[in-house]
């Protein structure tokens, strides 16, 4: 894997490009999972929150060279655009990524301060914390991982080790009783059973590098 010392509006593209391959690549595994633990919707919403934003990317003007761009369209798309609480969800952390890079473009730092920021702002709307059973359980150990990171390292790494933090999070979760949403009602139904928001936020970070085909190597 080749890496750079900072990112670029390509690279911001590709990523949300890659984002929306592989919420599709993996729709019918997703929703088989919220089936399970949730109201069977999370995989639909995510590839419509991807399909939305893929017709923002293709608005864009060609040539434009801001890197928070690429994000701020993926960020409207799923606050405007996707129903259930995972659209709005997503939408917060992507907005809080593009105002970070926005402002002290897209560097390892920023995409720290954008995650930290998402988090917090998820965090306030849905009133989650850790060990809740939910995307906070993956998007926890991202924030942490970057915020970890040297500064001066590059975006591709860090965001390597973020996606390999989050994937641990979400396998975590399946170790976890819910304490809010659908599956709070189950009880040990949804134990043995990952958290499917948690899984999207490894997608998330994941797509970074590339396409993610299938879940099980990384659900363990």
């Amino acid at each position: 894997m080749t890496t750079s010392t900072s990112h670029d509006a390509t690279a911001t593209d590709g990523w949300m490009r890659r984002f929306a391959e592989s919420a599709h690549a993996t729709e019918t595994r997703l929703t088989a999972l919220d089936q399970q633990v949730g109201d069977g919707d999370f995989g639909t919403n995510l590839t419509a929150g991807a399909d939305a934003a893929l017709r923002r990317l293709d608005q864009l003007p060609g040539g434009d060279t801001d890197p928070a761009a690429p994000l701020e369209a993926a960020a409207t798309a799923f606050l405007d655009e996707v129903g259930g609480t995972s659209g709005p969800l997503f939408g917060l952390l992507l907005q809080s990524l593009a105002a970070a890079v926005a402002d002290s473009g897209p560097t390892t730092a920023a995409y720290a301060e954008g995650v930290t920021d998402g988090l917090a702002a998820i965090r306030r709307v849905g009133d989650a914390a850790p060990g809740d059973k939910t995307l906070v359980d993956a998007l926890t150990p991202a924030a942490e991982a970057l915020r970890a990171t040297p500064a001066g390292t590059p975006p591709d790494q860090a965001l390597a080790a973020a996606a390999d933090a989050a994937w641990e999070g979400v396998r975590s979760t399946a170790r976890l009783r819910a304490r809010m949403g659908r599956s709070s009602y189950l009880g040990e139904r949804a134990e043995g059973i990952p958290d499917p928001g948690a899984v999207g936020v490894g997608l998330l970070f994941a797509s970074a590098q590339g396409v993610v085909t299938e879940l099980d190597t990384h659900l363990g």
